[in-house]
């Protein structure tokens, strides 16, 4: 059995997506190895973030305990129901409320069952499906390079207006190489252009999850038929599902310099923390730093987390100017597993600037590791780092990740919390009542991610310039919706790792 810490928000049963981080080995995805067992993988993505994601890296500081074996003979429902019991009982950060005596009996497969015993924090708003039964196999193969099968884009929703949209679309894959880009409106589906279904039907009829229903289960080789709409012209084109790697970074606008009326600004569009970010932030904060930018955008509008070695990478590269003594962030496990609990410091890598203001950009989609990032920012920039665009999703808990090899089992156990230097990180509710400064803004999918004219970079380059803006209501927020006019990315009932982690992404 292993165990990998991690960072990931969590899809509701209902049209709201998953978010995860992940910590295995200090990758906590947020995922963390506990001893030989737990690793950190931050995936913050809330879930992961504390969720999703499992990369194994060093244990964490100090004593190194291994999960307490159960056993188990073999991968029944019931054997693997009581397995996952017995590490809740174990890791849980809430033991509290877990039910005494719970019997699986009544639960047809070991999801529901998790969902029961999680079923208290989910209702007090700590827990909310951030606890999951996920593959190991799946989430290595994300974690370490992005691999996922699918066509390729990201997809957000207007329920009231009947629209499917594409919010992006990732370079390599055959969305993309079908000419199906930011913008483009999915107006029909179908495995046929006779049996094309339009949007606005299966929205009124079946919801959202209809859509997901008809898009197919993601599987090398899937076709389907779509009619589009762009500034093209409305046309049919077939897709089929193929592996792709997904780059973290977009080789077309994920890291540049936009000039603002003479002013150069660096900007980071960071679609997830998983491993293969680490060159690409590198180079990006080199260019940054040899033409002596000072103040940054960064891009999480639809991060749902990652590996928590990767978000105390991206803090490292904005942190020229940090103490050795300077706490990037605390990570916090209940009390009888203190022994787990961890400081990180920053540590400034040779890319490193020392930004005087960072305008973070951010929706509904973003959690988890994306939240540590901002979260960790403020207690040292104080009103000179803000938050553009919308409220966030709110998940300042990790999990673990314990595995149960012989049934590809990974169990995303929420184990533990964490706090900026000045221990905030009660922001279940969203970063918009953390941050000291915000800007309301939309995400305006007429323009490319990057553009200068698109509505959350440029209320992001308001804010670096000192130009006056809105500011982001704190008000509860429990879904992950972009928060933007009535859109809202779209995520099956059962998420991928990639879903949760890419909120939207099929």
């Amino acid at each position: 059995m292993t165990a990998n810490l991690a960072f990931i928000p969590r899809v509701t049963r209902s049209h709201v997506f998953v978010r995860c981080l992940n910590i295995l080995g200090k990758e906590l995805t947020m995922r963390k190895p506990v001893a030989a067992v737990l690793s950190l993988a931050m995936t913050l993505s809330a879930c992961g973030g504390g969720g999703s994601g499992s990369v194994v890296t060093p244990p964490p500081v100090g004593a190194t305990p291994t999960p307490t074996p159960t056993a188990i003979a073999g991968c029944s429902l019931r054997e693997r129901q009581d397995w996952a019991a017995a590490q809740l009982n174990e890791w849980y950060l809430f033991p509290e409320t877990l039910p005494t005596g719970l019997s699986p009996a009544a639960y047809g497969n070991v999801d529901d069952y998790i969902d029961a015993l999680t079923a208290t924090a989910r209702a007090q708003g700590r827990d909310r499906y951030f606890t999951y039964l996920t593959s190991i196999a799946e989430e290595n193969a994300y974690y370490s390079s992005g691999s996922s099968a699918g066509f390729g884009f990201r997809l957000a929703y207007d329920l009231a207006g009947g629209h499917v949209f594409v919010a992006e679309a990732f370079e390599g894959t055959p969305a993309l190489n079908a000419g199906i880009d930011r913008g483009t409106q999915i107006v029909a589906i179908g495995t046929s252009v006779a049996n094309l279904r339009t949007v606005s039907a299966i929205l009124a009829s079946e919801g959202p999850a209809g859509v997901s229903a008809a898009l197919g289960n993601p599987a090398v080789g899937t076709t389907r038929v779509l009619r589009i709409s762009d500034t093209a012209g409305t046309r049919d084109v077939t897709v089929a599902m193929a592996d792709y790697e997904l780059k973290p970074v977009s080789s077309r606008y994920g890291a540049k310099i936009l000039d603002d009326g003479g002013r150069k600004v660096g900007y980071i569009n960071l679609r997830t923390f998983i491993s293969t970010a680490d060159p690409a932030l590198r180079a990006a904060f080199a260019q940054f730093k040899a033409a002596g930018i000072t103040q940054v955008i960064i891009d999480l509008r639809y991060n749902g987390g990652g590996l928590v070695s990767i978000a105390q990478l991206m803090g490292d590269l904005m942190g020229a100017n940090r103490a050795a003594t300077d706490v990037f962030d605390y990570m916090v496990f209940r009390p009888e597993k203190s022994a787990e609990n961890d400081t990180r410091f920053f540590q400034p890598k040779a890319e490193s600037i020392a930004p005087t203001r960072i305008a973070f950009i951010g929706t509904g989609g973003t959690a988890s590791a994306s939240e540590l990032v901002i979260n960790a920012f403020i207690p040292y920039l104080h009103a000179n780092a803000a938050l553009i665009g919308t409220n966030t999703y709110g998940k300042p808990v990790g999990q673990i990740a314990v595995d149960k090899a012989a049934c590809d089992d990974r169990l995303r156990v929420i184990a533990f919390a964490t706090q900026n230097s000045a221990h905030q990180g009660n922001y279940f509710s969203g970063l918009a009542g953390t941050v000291e400064a915000s800007c309301r803004a939309g995400d305006d999918i007429s323009y490319p991610l990057g553009d200068s004219r698109e509505a959350s970079t440029k209320a992001a380059l308001d804010f670096l310039a000192g130009r006056s803006c809105t500011a982001i209501a704190s008000s509860g927020q429990t879904t992950l919706a972009l928060r933007t006019s009535a859109n809202e990315l779209l995520t099956p009932e059962r998420p991928t790792t990639i879903q949760r982690e890419v909120p939207g992404a099929f």
